[in-house]
């Protein structure tokens, strides 16, 4: 099955054995939210099918603990993984399951991203409890999310709107949605649906109104680099068209600086063998105004060398969106 990447751009680091996987002990290091535990339990349940003996390890990370800043100004989305990668190094845990947009682009040296699994709807999504769409909402109505991506798009969609600060785990910032706090609140469409929560959404936004980041809605696990066993053992579960199009859209935001808190938007699509890659970009502090690019090119999935060209397309990307005035 699929190899995983190596740090820098995601490409083959290992050549896996397509034989069957021996049974293996295995730990997987995972937040305590609601969410991570749902996603973790998932992939074990996916490797106990296998034949495997899993455990789980729940831990809390700074990026849990900070909950009265945005993640742009206290570390970036990394906070989220950091103690998960310390207990792989120290040995208490072999893999780590993380939502995909939240690993920082350059792994630290010595971990791999080993295994990238079926998406789920990549989309945002519209929570309410007045209103059905942003476009219902009056003029000046609070909006809560504390992702830069989000509130560049929201301000280009509805500039006369005043976007709040939102942290915390999904079922916190329900919470505050539900105790009047905000008008509405703007999240993954992937996690209120992995948690049975659908009914809460009152709109999808399509990627041609709110243009996913990279990654969402794709779950990643992380293994130390020396764990060639791990990785065989997560292969079975790692789906090459999603890992094709999460390769360019991490490409994109890597060639930008490789920041997790940029106001950047990174979706890419593949059908009938044609990677169409789109991006855009905001200034948070600047006028209301979205750059974008496009760019597409066929490709084979299957082709694990294909990631090479997916990460050369993000870079392209990256290029138009500087040659506009991106930074």
């Amino acid at each position: 099955m699929s190899p995983h990447a190596c740090r820098g751009s995601e490409k083959a680091s290992f050549v896996l054995s397509t034989a069957p996987t021996p049974p293996v002990s295995l730990t997987i290091a995972t937040r305590e939210s609601r969410l991570a535990m749902w996603q973790a339990e998932h992939v074990q349940a996916l490797l106990q099918a296998q034949g495997h003996s899993v455990a789980l390890l729940g831990m809390t990370t700074q990026g849990d603990q900070i909950l009265d800043r945005s993640l742009s100004k206290v570390g970036g989305k990394g906070l989220f993984v950091k103690e998960l990668e310390v207990a792989l190094e120290e040995g208490r845990a072999n893999l780590a399951v993380h939502s995909l947009k939240d690993v920082p682009m350059d792994l630290p040296e010595g971990f791999d991203l080993a295994c990238v699994m079926t998406r789920e709807d990549p989309r945002d999504a519209w929570v309410s409890s007045k209103y059905a769409h942003l476009n219902d909402l009056p003029q000046g109505a609070v909006v809560g999310t504390s992702s830069l991506r989000r509130t560049v798009l929201l301000r280009a969609l509805r500039p006369d709107l005043k976007i709040e600060p939102l942290r915390g785990n999904l079922d916190t910032r329900l919470r505050k949605l539900d105790e009047g706090q905000y008008d509405g609140i703007v999240l993954a469409a992937a996690g209120l649906k992995r948690l049975g929560l659908g009914e809460r959404i009152r709109h999808i936004f399509e990627t041609t109104e709110m243009l996913p980041a990279a990654g969402q809605g794709a779950l990643g696990i992380e293994v130390r680099s020396n764990r060639a066993d791990v990785a065989q053992a997560l292969a079975p579960l790692a789906d090459a068209a999603t890992w094709l199009t999460v390769t360019a859209e991490r490409a994109v935001s890597r060639a930008m600086g490789g920041s997790c808190s940029m106001p950047l938007a990174a979706h890419a699509t593949l059908t009938d063998g044609v990677l169409r890659l789109q991006a855009a970009w905001g200034d948070p502090s600047g006028a209301p105004v979205l750059l974008r690019a496009d760019a597409k090119q066929a490709l084979d999935a299957a082709d694990p060398a294909s990631r090479d060209a997916a990460n050369l397309l993000g870079e392209s990307v990256a290029v138009q969106l500087r040659a506009q005035g991106a930074h």
